[in-house]
């Protein structure tokens, strides 16, 4: 089995819900208190383990690029002014060299394009994939849901989907699994779906962000099938090899926000801002004051 060193985070979306915020700045780099959503995502991933990073990026996102490199003229103010807690905290969040890899996605062809463009970068061996917009606190099991999913792997082998659970009414806004041998905290996965009618979901787990997928599935992601919204989807390419690859699900049982909406971008600062020991009992005040004068 091998070892899970490589993730794709797919960053090439233009963020339309948070216009006019995302006009000039990427959403991933629009910050859940004092770090960018997607230096959020990178710090899971690399709590998990991972060892090189590969974004699809496209078209005014080259200041990703730059949040992963060196800032010369900053880190050496930062010096001569005798800052050193936040210079050590910068190069504390630095990649190593040779660690990043970006590649571009020309055209918005779907979740499962975005993927495909990584193929050459992440090669003949398993590998993870983090949608950006998704941010996790650890639950009970400990870690994040990215370290969840590789136990999962590295128990099972295979194919591995995060999944949580949302109320039977909103399964219709997700792509959602069916579940076979039950396990409690993981699950053999029997089939799946985009975005069922409503009332027809084959269970209440949805797909939450988080994958650990087999490199087969570029061969499938290369046929260009177009599925949902006349896009390329990676749930219509993970169906294809169902019938051939194992696939399980992981439950995650911490806490995910979706900060591609604004109430799961407001509510990823307030969590967030309550995990800082630093921040949480000034905040926590601030609030009561807030929502009692409401």
């Amino acid at each position: 089995m091998k070892k899970i060193r490589k993730a794709v985070f797919p960053v090439a979306g233009l963020g339309t819900r948070f216009l006019p915020a995302t006009k000039s700045i990427p959403k991933e780099m629009l910050t859940v208190v004092d770090r960018p959503v997607l230096q959020h995502v990178v710090d899971e991933a690399r709590e998990a383990g991972i060892e090189h990073f590969v974004f699809v990026t496209g078209r005014n996102k080259a200041v990703i690029e730059d949040h992963f490199d060196i800032a010369y003229e900053l880190e050496d103010t930062l010096k001569r002014r005798g800052k050193e807690k936040e210079y050590q905290a910068m190069m504390a969040d630095l990649p190593a060299a040779g660690s990043t890899s970006f590649t571009r996605q020309q055209q918005p062809l779907g979740l499962g394009h975005a993927i495909w463009c990584a193929r050459d970068i992440i090669g003949d061996e398993p590998f993870a994939v983090l949608l950006p917009d998704m941010i996790t606190l650890p639950g009970e099991r400990g870690g994040r849901c990215l370290a969840q999913c590789i136990a999962t792997y590295e128990r099972h082998g295979g194919n591995v989907i995060a999944v949580e659970e949302v109320p039977e009414d909103q399964t219709h806004q997700y792509g959602v699994v069916s579940i076979g041998a039950d396990k409690g905290s993981e699950f053999e996965i029997t089939g799946m779906v985009e975005k069922p009618a409503k009332g027809q979901a084959p269970s209440t787990s949805i797909i939450s962000g988080r994958y650990i997928l087999d490199p087969s599935v570029f061969d499938v992601l290369a046929r260009g099938e177009k599925g949902a919204g006349g896009e390329i989807q990676l749930t219509d390419a993970m169906k294809t090899m169902l019938g051939n690859q194992p696939f399980h699900g992981t439950r995650f049982d911490g806490f995910t926000y979706d900060t591609g909406s604004k109430l799961g971008f407001l509510a990823a600062n307030v969590a967030f801002a309550m995990s800082r020991p630093e921040l949480a009992e000034g905040f926590r005040a601030e609030l009561k004051r807030i929502v009692g004068s409401l």
